[in-house]
């Protein structure tokens, strides 16, 4: 078999990414034996999986998590979202250099740092990645109850993951941060994948497009590779909608958080975005590109809190990392 020629792609993943460059699938294999099953060559003769086939993604998934993130135990219900995980640790690093700017040019580490997950899911994915990378600590909302079990059960399941993720259930769809933020608490940084589609119409045509392209011949039949319930996938207005309304929420909590933020994933929707945190009066936003393959996306940071509130939240967080230090000496 005559390899084909691999197009010359520059990598614009985070460089702190562990999953930068091809998968190497002997290692993973060695981690997970179960993903063989799923292995074949692709068009250019190298180990793969079918990408399209929703089997073949999780195992993937469990295989990558047991290798680079200590996750022995990870599984999702039927139906439910299994997140590409290189996009999602792209996310969090790009959030951990957020974070840098406001902490003396270091990036916080331990569990001080506390950040709320917007929609965590059953596959818990932020908190896994943040946790392993950084040491913080999460809070996960959802309003889907199935969502949180499984989350939760993940926790439970790993040692590492233990005590360091609270479960939220947010009780209103319509709401964000309203009944999930409690306003005594401090948050470092908010991360959310809001649902990307406005229908399940539109959903289903997405899914129909995207299989097309990972698939020689035509699909008449959706199969989400990825999987996702309609929550998860599609809300009433879509990605801005959502995101308008998230930026509403926030500004009722705005000395309870230093950063907000959210993926937006249409170039479209940016300027929209950045003009309903001027009518918010944010101030600072900050928008931080993203990129994986040929699929480019944004991070849209802001935060409500003035120079001498920021300087105050640095202080105490300095204060609170020096008190933790200490106590674990006298531990020692």
């Amino acid at each position: 078999m005559v390899k084909k020629k691999h197009p010359v792609e520059k990598s614009r993943m985070h460089p702190r990414n562990p999953h930068l460059g091809r998968y190497d699938f002997e290692v993973l294999k060695q981690a997970l034996p179960a993903l063989a099953e799923f292995i074949r060559p692709n068009k250019y003769g190298d180990d793969s999986i079918d990408f399209a086939n929703p089997g073949a993604v999780k195992a993937l998934n469990s295989a990558l998590l047991k290798c680079y993130y200590d996750i022995n135990y990870w599984d999702v219900p039927p139906g439910y979202l299994s997140p590409p995980i290189p996009g999602r640790a792209d996310y969090i690093h790009h959030i951990a250099d957020l974070l840098c700017t406001n902490h003396y040019g270091r990036i916080p580490t331990g569990p001080t740092t506390k950040c709320l997950d917007i929609g965590v899911g059953a596959s818990c994915i932020y908190p896994i990645i943040g946790n392993k990378a950084y040491g913080w600590s999460f809070i996960g909302s959802d309003i889907d109850q199935v969502s949180l079990e499984s989350a939760k059960k993940i926790t439970e399941e790993n040692i590492t993951l233990k005590g360091k993720v609270e479960f939220r259930w947010q009780t209103d769809p319509k709401d964000i941060f309203y009944g999930v933020i409690r306003k005594e608490e401090r948050i470092d940084v908010t991360i959310c994948n809001p649902p990307f589609h406005s229908s399940a119409e539109e959903t289903q045509a997405g899914t129909m497009r995207k299989l097309n392209n990972l698939n020689k011949e035509r699909i008449t039949k959706p199969v989400l590779n990825f999987g996702g319930q309609n929550s998860e996938l599609w809300c009433e207005g879509g990605e801005k909608r959502f995101v308008k309304d998230m930026i509403r929420e926030s500004k009722k909590f705005s000395e309870t958080c230093f950063w907000y933020s959210t993926l937006v994933s249409k170039q479209s929707n940016v300027r929209s975005v950045e003009g309903y945190l001027r009518g918010a009066k944010a101030t600072e936003v900050r928008v931080i590109p993203m990129g994986q393959g040929n699929k480019t996306s944004r991070i849209i940071a802001w935060t409500f809190l003035n120079k001498g509130q920021q300087k105050a939240w640095r202080d105490r967080k300095a204060h609170m990392y020096k008190t933790k230090q200490r106590k674990l000496k006298k531990e020692m």
